[in-house]
């Protein structure tokens, strides 16, 4: 019971500070809503999450700094340093640099995403959230599909191209195209070689021949269990897991010989990690 109301503490911490990007994250503030000392925050903190506060910070302000730079052109880069927290263009240049070996402009014309990732890195930690299931009968959908095979570190590669495809065909994810994803393989123990996922938008016409390599598939009508992912694409894997040890074993229901289907309801960017939604489908028999 210590234990788990330990944890309570820090995943009311990290609640307030994915909320909170652009406010107040001192140090008296952040022990103050995790209920602990300002003198042994630093310790407590480094000790759970092994890497300072300090550092976790500047982490998380980067990462959506990247995908701003990334997938939004025409957000100035100005802008994108100020809204991280930076109080000068050129600190967030050095500490982008400096955090991911490339300066914000040469990210943003060829974003070198394994690097990326390698230097990311941070211990990522179970956050105890509710999960609610529920069974639909999901409608089948035709898709247009970039289909990734091979390391999971190059999903944003594809996800680059399937953004250029989706910005000169005119089926908008604001307007009527939903946005997909098919997990195929669980990338904690597939060889990276052989791992494949689909990125995917919604169409109601045949994809013609493109550069891009974007092809035409289908989402299978039928029964699935659906349930809903608050936060990080980061943390998706633990919803997933949660789903299929706790839920699938409870339930009465027999698995669909067909993968997890994702459903994006918001992007990357432009929403704050902590309101990022999507929704997960377990196809059923």
């Amino acid at each position: 019971m210590k234990q788990q109301h330990y944890q309570s503490r820090f995943d009311r911490l990290f609640d307030y500070i994915d909320q909170n990007l652009e406010g107040d994250l001192s140090v008296d503030r952040l022990s103050e809503v995790a209920c602990f000392s300002k003198f042994h925050f630093h310790r407590l903190f480094s000790a759970y999450c092994g890497i300072s506060v300090g550092k976790y910070l500047q982490l998380i302000r980067l990462k959506r700094a990247s995908f701003r730079l990334a997938f939004y052109p025409d957000h100035k880069i100005i802008d994108i340093a100020l809204e991280s927290g930076f109080e000068t263009p050129e600190s967030f240049s050095r500490a982008f640099r400096k955090m991911f070996g490339q300066s914000p402009s040469a990210f943003r014309k060829h974003p070198q995403w394994q690097e990326w990732l390698q230097r990311y890195r941070y211990p990522t930690l179970p956050r105890t959230k509710k999960m609610n299931v529920s069974i639909v009968d999901f409608p089948a959908v035709s898709i247009a599909v970039r289909e990734h095979r091979g390391p999971i570190e190059g999903v944003n590669d594809s996800v680059k191209i399937f953004i250029d495809w989706r910005k000169t065909s005119g089926f908008s994810p604001r307007d009527t195209s939903r946005t997909f994803g098919i997990m195929y393989d669980n990338p904690e123990i597939t060889e990276p070689s052989a791992f494949r996922f689909d990125i995917c938008g919604e169409v109601d016409a045949p994809v013609p021949e493109n550069l891009q390599g974007i092809i035409n598939k289908c989402i299978p009508s039928g029964r699935c269990a659906v349930v809903r992912h608050h936060g990080s694409h980061d943390q998706i894997g633990q919803t997933v897991r949660a789903l299929y040890r706790q839920w699938v074993p409870q339930s009465s229901e027999e698995l669909r010989d067909f993968p997890l289907v994702f459903h994006y309801l918001n992007f990357v960017g432009e929403t704050p990690e902590h309101e990022l939604l999507t929704d997960i489908y377990l196809p059923l028999k």
